[in-house]
C-alpha cells in the first residue's frame, strides 16, 4: 500500500499474457467450453490489445483449437504454453491450499469444490 492506503496494482502486458500462455489456457480451460474466446490483436505499432470477446454460446460444442490437427510447430507451442501455466498453477495451488485451505476461492461457505 502507498501513503494514501491505496493498493498498488501490478499489471502484465497483453503481449506477455499471450506469449506466456495465459490467454491460451484461459480460453482453452474456461472460455472455449462456454463458446467464448478472448481476442488479442496486434496493432500497426506492434502493441498487443485485448480487442474483443468472441461469442459462439449458441454452438452446443463451444470452441476448440483442434490441436491434434495442427502442425508440429503449433502443437509444440501449445504444449510449451500449457506447461508454463501448469507450473505456475501448481506453485500457487500448494501455497493457497496451505494458507487458505482452498485453491479456487469458494463462492458459498458450503461449497466443497476446489
Amino acid at each position: 500500500m502507498n501513503d494514501d492506503n491505496e493498493i498498488k496494482i501490478n499489471y502484465m502486458s497483453i503481449k506477455e499474457f499471450r506469449e506466456e500462455g495465459y490467454l491460451q489456457e484461459a480460453n482453452r480451460r474456461f472460455f472455449h467450453p462456454l463458446g467464448l474466446a478472448l481476442e488479442v490483436t496486434r496493432d500497426r505499432d506492434g502493441n498487443y490489445l485485448l480487442t474483443g470477446i468472441w461469442d459462439y454460446r449458441d454452438d452446443p460444442e463451444g470452441i476448440i483449437y483442434s490441436i491434434a490437427k495442427a502442425d508440429r510447430h503449433r502443437q509444440e507451442t501449445f504444449l510449451k504454453k500449457y506447461n508454463n501455466v501448469q507450473e505456475e498453477m501448481e506453485k500457487k495451488k500448494k501455497t493457497r491450499l496451505r494458507k487458505f485451505g482452498f485453491f479456487i476461492e469458494r463462492i458459498l461457505p458450503f461449497s466443497r469444490r476446489t
